[in-house]
C-alpha cells in the first residue's frame, strides 16, 4: 500500500481530472472507520480497502458498487479462488492488490542436521517429530514458531485452518457453533502441547511480527504462517538465515481440506461514493497487470504484488527473484472459500465464517485460546467457554433459538 501510494503519481499524470487523497490507518482502526463508514452510508471514502471477509457480506447488502472492468483489465487473470471469493451472484466487488495464503516455512539447514528430509505436504505429525529434533533453546533456537495473539485474523486464522484439518469446523448446517466439538480439543490439545514444548517463551502474544522477527533473527527451526512472510525470511537484507529458508505446504491431519488459508486484500468502491467512475478508474489501474510491471521497474520483480494475478506467476523474472512462488501459488490454488472443511458447513470462508457475528465470536473464542495455550486455563475451560460465548451471539442474531 505504501508503495502504492508512492507510485500513484504515475496515475495522476495519466488522469490530471482525478486527484487522490490518502488516509492511511492501522488495520484495527481501518475495519472500525470503514465499516462504520458503509453501513451508516456516511460517504467519507470513494474507494476502500477491505479484506477478503467484508467483501462478499457486504457486495450482497448492496453497500458496494459492482466493479465494471474493460478488456484490457483481463479479469480472467486473477487467480480463480481469489476472484470467487470476492464475487457475488457472478459480480465483481473488491479488486485484489495482494492475496495470500499460508504455508509452512522452515530451516532445512537444522532438518539436514537431524537428517529429516521434509515432504511437500507434510503431516502435524511430522512436524512435530521435527520440532522435537531441532529444538535446542541453549542455542537460542526453537523447534516451531506459531501465533498465539488473540485475534480472529491472529491466532484464530491459523488455528482455524488446524481444526479444519483435524476434521473440525466453527458451525455445522444448522448454525449450531462446534467449538466443544472432538476435532477442536484434538486439534486444540495438539497445538497447546506442541508450542509448550518446542516453542519459545511467551508464545501466546505472539503474531506475525513478532515471530517474523524471531525467524529472521535465526531463533524458529519452523514457521507455519502467510505466504508474504516468504518474501522476508528469503530477503538476506532482512534475514539472517535467508539461504536456509525452505519452503512447504501447510501440514494435514485427518484431511487436507481448510489446511491452508485464503487471504486478500482488496480495493472496492462504497455505494455511498459521489465518484464512482474515477474510483473505478483508479482500482483498474492499481489491480491491473500494468502496475505490477511498473513495481517491477522502479522495485525488482522480488517487490512486486504477489497473489493475485496467473501473469506473475507465469514470469519468468518473478520465478527467478522469488524462490518461493512455485510454493505460494500451489497453496493459493489449494484454497478453497466454498468447500474447507470436512463435514458440510453453511458458511464460505477458509480460516473465517463470511457472516457479520464471525468476528466477535473470533474474538472471544480466540481470548480462550490464548489463555489456555498461557496455562491461565485448560483446554476443556477455554473451549467450553468459546462454545458458549459462540452460541450466545448466534442466538441472539437469530440463526436458531
Amino acid at each position: 500500500m505504501i508503495e502504492m501510494q508512492k507510485l500513484s503519481k504515475n496515475f495522476e499524470q495519466s488522469n490530471p481530472d482525478i486527484k487522490l487523497k490518502w488516509v492511511t490507518l492501522e488495520e484495527g482502526v481501518l475495519r472500525q472507520r470503514v465499516t462504520t463508514d458503509i453501513a451508516t452510508k456516511g460517504g467519507q471514502f470513494d474507494i476502500m480497502t477491505i479484506g477478503m471477509y467484508e467483501a462478499p457480506i457486504w457486495g450482497k447488502k448492496g453497500w458496494l458498487q459492482e466493479l465494471k472492468t474493460d478488456a484490457g483489465y483481463d479479469v480472467d487473470d486473477l487467480l480463480p479462488a481469489i476472484r470467487s471469493a470476492l464475487t457475488v451472484d457472478s459480480k465483481l466487488y473488491a479488486a485484489p492488490f495482494y492475496g495470500e495464503s499460508s504455508m509452512l516455512m522452515y530451516r532445512k539447514d537444522l532438518a539436514d542436521k537431524v537428517g529429516v528430509t521434509v515432504p511437500d505436504r507434510p503431516t502435524w505429525p511430522q512436524i512435530a517429530d521435527l520440532a522435537a529434533k531441532i529444538h535446542n533453546p541453549d542455542a537460542g533456537v526453537y523447534g516451531i514458531c506459531l501465533r498465539g495473539k488473540p485475534g480472529w485474523g491472529d491466532n484464530m486464522a491459523f488455528l482455524t485452518t488446524l481444526v479444519n484439518t483435524y476434521g473440525g469446523q466453527w458451525f455445522d448446517m444448522e448454525w449450531k457453533p462446534q467449538v466443544d466439538s472432538k476435532p477442536w480439543k484434538e486439534a486444540i490439545t495438539f497445538y497447546v502441547d506442541l508450542l509448550n514444548k518446542y516453542g519459545p517463551p511467551g508464545s501466546s502474544a505472539n503474531s506475525f511480527n513478532e515471530i517474523l522477527a524471531l525467524t529472521n533473527a535465526g531463533k524458529c527451526g519452523m514457521w507455519i504462517d502467510a505466504t508474504i512472510a516468504a518474501s522476508f525470511v528469503s530477503d538476506p537484507k532482512q534475514s539472517k538465515v535467508a539461504d536456509q529458508m525452505e519452503f512447504a505446504q501447510a501440514p494435514t491431519m485427518n484431511t487436507p481440506k481448510g489446511a491452508n488459508w485464503l487471504w486478500s486484500w482488496n480495493l472496492a468502491i462504497p455505494a455511498g461514493s459521489k465518484k464512482v467512475d474515477a474510483a473505478q478508474k483508479f482500482i483498474t489501474w492499481a489491480t491491473s497487470k500494468d502496475y505490477i510491471q511498473l513495481v517491477a521497474k522502479e522495485n525488482g520483480w522480488a517487490n512486486v504484488p504477489t497473489g493475485t494475478r496467473k501473469s506473475t506467476y507465469a514470469n519468468p523474472n518473478f520465478q527467478k527473484a522469488a524462490r518461493f512462488a512455485a510454493s505460494e501459488l500451489k497453496a493459493i490454488e489449494s484454497a478453497n472459500p466454498n468447500d474447507s472443511t470436512l463435514p458440510k458447513s453453511p458458511y464460505v470462508g477458509v480460516q473465517f465464517a463470511a457472516i457479520p457475528e464471525f468476528q466477535a465470536i473470533g474474538i472471544a473464542v480466540g481470548q480462550q485460546m490464548s489463555a489456555a495455550l498461557a496455562g491461565k486455563t485448560s483446554v476443556d475451560a477455554a473451549l467450553k467457554a468459546g462454545q458458549t460465548a459462540a452460541d450466545r451471539a448466534m442466538r441472539k442474531a437469530r440463526y436458531y433459538k
